[in-house]
């Protein structure tokens, strides 16, 4: 039992601290570049660069790591990952930022990649479902942790630069100390947007509209809470408090969405995210405390998005379709997540910082009455054909693979709306 346990804890353990690194990276930019005097549609353009990298990341990186192996794939990964940290502050210039971002992206969904085949390698059937749970569980906890780092020390410094790359270095440590077994060869995904559209449109919707708003929010949410006159800690406090709510509140909207027409929740999910943008929008920099709570809000039901989206598209596919249907459906997301900060860049630089929650409202609400059409246009799906609800977070195809393989999966061809 410890045999099998360690490995998995060490992996968990690992990749917590390396997110922890990259939370507070990326709002540490994001930050930076205002102090920097750099432009609105310029900062967009920049944290845009990371999601980019990502996605392409998602395609390049299985090919690599076949070529040199899991292990000098990952120091690789992590090396450069924690090098491009110090190399921002070093060099302050937009057209380097753009391009270390990529890079710093196309690394992140490297070191994914690696992480996430050694726990499906380490991981027994029986427990697919516990360690997939936990490990969205240990992302969203670590990234919102990594706000928190942003109030130890000026952002116009290196301090905090030096300290997101000793993180993201010292999430070699608990991984390197143990021995995990070279995983069988990654696969590239494939982004079948007819196959994912003919299978569940709300699905396709959701997922993209969940990238376009989820991008936004990592990307421009720390310039936008710079913008509208908050301190360091109030930037720490709006960015924490939005992931703490997608860390809470998934389950429990999750779980209704088990026993109701999917769609319907979706659609009330992403109408009531737009009502809390606007609140939030309200509310800042008035009162700091409606400010958190409705970000709590807007953020346990925007990045519930994906997750009911993923669930819905599950409950048309047979298990052999299920992989490659939600690994399309991460691709999707990465798409909008690569389009959102600079969108909303330019909006910001032509419109003001309450920009970015009236896109947030427009985007769900758009999408809230697309599925509204569909539940016109088609039935619901059976109950008997419901997938259980499983909470998402956008990371590599990878982590699929322990979604995919739990033993929860039902065999039968599902039927019912799209």
């Amino acid at each position: 039992m410890l045999s099998t346990l360690f490995p998995i804890v060490s992996l968990l353990t690992g990749i917590g601290i390396l997110l922890i690194g990259s939370g507070l990276f990326g709002t540490l930019l994001a930050l930076r570049a205002g102090l920097a005097g750099f432009s609105d549609s310029v900062i967009g353009l920049v944290m845009s660069a990371y999601f980019v990298g990502f996605f392409a990341g998602t395609f390049f990186c299985p090919g690599l790591i076949r070529r040199v192996g899991h292990i000098r794939a990952f120091a690789m990964f992590a090396a450069i990952a924690a090098t491009t940290a110090i190399l921002h502050v070093l060099v302050i210039e937009p057209a380097v930022w753009l391009i270390l971002r990529v890079i710093t992206g196309a690394c992140l969904v490297g070191i994914y990649t690696v992480i996430e085949s050694w726990l499906n390698a380490q991981t027994p059937n029986a427990r697919r479902g516990q360690v997939f749970a936990a490990y969205m569980a240990v992302t969203l906890l670590a990234l919102a942790f990594g706000q928190v780092l942003i109030t130890w020390a000026d952002p116009s410094g290196f301090t905090l630069f030096g300290i997101a790359s000793i993180l993201l270095s010292l999430g070699l440590v608990p991984i390197a100390f143990t021995s995990i077994a070279q995983p069988l060869p990654v696969k590239t995904p494939r982004l079948g947007l007819r196959f994912l559209y003919t299978s569940s449109p709300a699905a396709v919707a959701g997922a993209l509209a969940s990238g376009l708003v989820i991008g936004a929010f990592w990307g421009m949410g720390p310039v936008y809470a710079q913008r509208v006159g908050l301190d360091t800690a109030g930037i720490a406090s709006f960015m924490a408090a939005t992931i703490l709510g997608g860390a809470a509140l998934q389950w429990p909207i999750g779980h209704w969405s088990d026993r109701v027409d999917r769609r319907r929740v979706l659609a009330l999910v992403a109408a009531a995210a737009s009502m809390f943008a606007l609140i939030s929008m309200a509310a800042a920099p008035k009162s700091m405390a409606g400010l958190m709570i409705s970000s709590f809000l807007f953020g346990g039901l925007a990045f519930s998005v994906y997750s009911i989206s993923v669930a819905h598209l599950n409950d048309h596919l047979r298990p052999e379709e299920s992989l490659e249907g939600i690994s399309g459906l991460l691709l999707l997301h990465g798409i909008g997540a690569a389009v959102g900060p600079a969108a909303v860049g330019l909006l910001i630089a032509g419109f003001g910082p309450s920009s970015l929650p009236v896109y947030y409202a427009v985007t769900l609400l758009l999408l809230s009455t697309f599925v509204l059409l569909r539940i016109r246009q088609a039935p619901p799906t059976p109950m008997e054909d419901h997938a259980p609800f499983t909470l998402m977070v956008r990371t590599s195809p990878e982590a699929l693979v322990l979604l995919a393989d739990t033993p929860d999966e039902e065999a039968a061809a599902p039927q019912g709306n799209r």
